[in-house]
């Protein structure tokens, strides 16, 4: 049973990066890697897109999306994400300023969407275990920033810089967290687009072997 809903979530998730994939060949590739910060080489017709600190390569026109050593990158939502990226930046410089999800066009809409698969996950992920979350962002070179019992500013893609702070489970009150993103993300990103940047961001920490 857990095999058929695996391969039906995938099956379901593979289909907007198929069509992204349609829309991704008709940008021309130079003009999207300057707009959002990217490398483009020209020989090799691939964009070098930074996910986390990890280098993943995107084909053109195809818009297969590889690591570094060559393997397919598998995971569904962030290879549409990337495309999407690619596709809408509009080569926005990051400012100083960061805002919350619901400062963003669509937030309020979408915020309980949000809350659960983001913010709540992000509290219970590291709520009881603040140390492993600094040792995280340690490794991925994060700023450390003044916020919560610990903070920390990170480059999700080029151009892309998010604060996740977390406030530790205590007798008193419950871990909670907070998820914020740099305003020009507003360049790049819808807010639906910003519940998969939380999400696979949080997936991402987990899978590091620290």
């Amino acid at each position: 049973m857990g095999d058929k809903i695996n391969t039906d979530k995938n099956r379901k998730d593979k289909i907007p990066y198929d069509h992204y994939k349609t829309v991704f060949k008709n940008f021309n590739p130079e003009i999207m890697a300057k707009n959002t910060g990217c490398t483009f080489n020209k020989a090799a017709e691939e964009i070098t897109v930074k996910l986390m600190g990890q280098d993943l390569i995107v084909r053109y026109p195809s818009g297969d999306i590889y690591s570094k050593n060559g393997s397919k990158f598998e995971a569904y939502p962030p290879k549409t994400l990337i495309l999407r990226y690619l596709i809408h930046g509009k080569g926005v410089e990051p400012s100083r300023k960061y805002i919350t999800y619901r400062e963003i066009e669509g937030g309020n809409v979408y915020y309980n969407n949000f809350y659960g698969r983001c913010i709540l996950r992000l509290s219970r992920t590291f709520g009881k275990n603040v140390e492993r979350f600094k040792e995280i962002f340690e490794k991925l070179g994060a700023e450390k920033v003044e916020m919560g019992d610990a903070a920390y500013k990170f480059q999700f893609l080029n151009n892309i810089y998010v604060i996740f702070a977390i406030w530790k489970d205590d007798e008193e009150f419950p871990a909670s967290s907070q998820i914020l993103f740099n305003s020009n993300v507003l360049f790049y990103f819808t807010a639906e687009d910003l519940a998969v940047v939380g999400d696979v961001a949080i997936g991402t920490m987990m899978k590091l072997d620290i």
